[in-house]
């Protein structure tokens, strides 16, 4: 048996490669974990995810979004925001989240290689130091990609990370806009759209689709949708960018849009958010035997094993979901396959949130999947603004829905929008994966006044509906 450097080595140390780095130390496996920049966490912790997601937070408190429907639109918190005070919140997270990351590696023995890994053949990797202290070649019996994905962008448009940025540039933004436009309306798209507009910044959202989300049930689409338009957002949909250039306007620099169908668009600042591409151009995959598809993506089977039965991939790297929580459970279960341990999952049960304003998580089919399988199915609908907890929080357009089986009254899925939509949703998510019923909301006592008591109004609406 050939005797390797590591039993493990895992490229990249975002969710996916965390966990798995993790558990294979937990496994007591000699476990290397390779991550080329001069922080951990990857995307996730750095530009993407965590970022994201306390800005989103910063700019609901500062703009006084929460509160608006209680003591007016006009309403704000903090007048005059700068992206100095989006940052300062998102610095401090950013920082905890990296020492909470090395903390963990450290405590289960994962070995740290600040490098860039190339494969050199399927069992073995050149690290090339990124202090410049040279080179090493490792050897290893598993290999888990891990590597994440980076903004896709086109070469010709003009990017100066200022006027014309992708998402991974936000953080670095020194003003913020009057205007902008947001070129692609996929989850990261809407997400920063839905945030700048809270800021009342004035938002055009275009993309080639014709609705947002289209993974999305449509009724929550809908109510996002209408959301965002009274909030001043413009949507351009069924529209594709033929052109994007920047324009002098005297002193001001100003970006024009040119679509396909002959419009114009012309904003302060313009973020392009088609989508995000593999992070494995330098990983030479051919030496190992694989090649990615055209948007250096990885294709794996059941086990997260690639085409090479030891070399795995997990999370953004394999494409959708590509979100962090569906990342981690990826990195542990390729971790757990490698060394032969049984570990079980249910990806049919996976939760979904997108952090837009308002946030939506759902988990289970929605209602136009369960129209094309002919599955006989009811509905039940509470809305936040029939809740106690929503006049006191201020949400007069949250909606929670479940779906159920109209013979079995097996639950089907959940679909939620409004505040705390994606803490909400593992109420659903438990009661399905332990073959609850809709029943089971009718008998359940909840906490007054709560948000989670939607769950019993729409169960009593759903059965309600049963009996005509």
């Amino acid at each position: 048996m050939a005797e390797y450097d590591y039993d493990m080595v895992v490229i990249g140390s975002g969710p996916a490669g965390q966990r798995a780095a993790i558990q294979s130390a937990k496994l007591e496996k000699r476990t290397a974990l390779i991550e080329r920049k001069a922080v951990l966490g990857g995307v996730c912790i750095n530009s993407g995810t965590i970022p994201s997601k306390t800005l989103r937070e910063a700019v609901i408190y500062l703009s006084g979004y929460r509160l608006r429907s209680i003591y007016g639109e006009s309403y704000t918190v903090k007048q005059n925001i700068t992206i100095e005070d989006l940052l300062f919140r998102t610095e401090h997270v950013i920082r905890h989240e990296i020492d909470v990351t090395r903390h963990q590696l450290q405590r289960n023995g994962v070995e740290t290689i600040n490098s860039e890994a190339t494969f050199v053949d399927p069992h073995t990797l050149r690290l090339t130091m990124v202090d410049r202290s040279g080179e090493r070649t490792v050897t290893t019996e598993n290999v888990l990609i891990a590597t994440g994905t980076e903004a896709t962008r086109d070469a010709k448009i003009p990017f100066d990370g200022q006027n014309i940025f992708v998402s991974d540039d936000i953080l670095g933004m020194k003003r913020l806009p009057r205007t902008l436009a947001v070129i692609g309306a996929g989850v990261v798209g809407c997400e920063y759209a839905s945030i700048f507009s809270a800021l009342g910044i004035r938002v055009t959202l275009i993309d080639r689709s014709r609705r947002l989300l289209p993974f999305v049930d449509a009724e929550v689409v809908e109510a996002l949708d209408y959301h965002l338009r009274q909030n001043r957002m413009t949507l351009r949909f069924n529209e594709a960018v033929s052109g994007i250039e920047l324009v002098q306007n005297g002193a001001d620099t100003r970006v024009k849009i040119h679509l396909a169908s002959g419009k114009e668009i012309v904003a302060e600042k313009a973020l392009y958010s088609i989508g995000r591409t593999g992070a494995t151009s330098k990983l030479n995959l051919e030496a190992a035997g694989l090649k990615a598809d055209d948007r250096g993506r990885l294709k794996v089977n059941e086990n997260y094993q690639t085409e090479i039965p030891h070399v795995y991939a997990a999370g953004d790297v394999i494409g959708f979901p590509s979100l962090a929580s569906t990342s981690l459970e990826q990195g542990r279960l390729a971790a757990c396959h490698a060394f032969g341990i049984e570990a079980k999952s249910t990806p049919a049960l996976f939760p979904y949130g997108i952090y837009t304003i308002p946030e939506i998580s759902y988990v289970g089919k929605n209602e136009e999947e369960l129209t094309q399988e002919n599955v006989p199915y009811e509905m039940g609908k509470a809305s936040y603004r029939e809740i106690a907890r929503g006049q006191i929080i201020g949400d007069s357009i949250g909606m929670l829905k479940i779906l159920f089986h109209r013979e079995t009254r097996e639950i089907l899925g959940v679909h939620i929008i409004g505040e705390s939509a994606s803490e909400l949703i593992h109420i659903g998510q438990a009661v399905m994966s332990l073959g609850g019923k809709i029943d089971y909301f009718v008998n359940t006592v909840f906490n007054y006044p709560t948000l989670a008591e939607c769950y019993k109004n729409a169960a009593f609406d759903g059965v309600n509906r049963l009996n005509g």
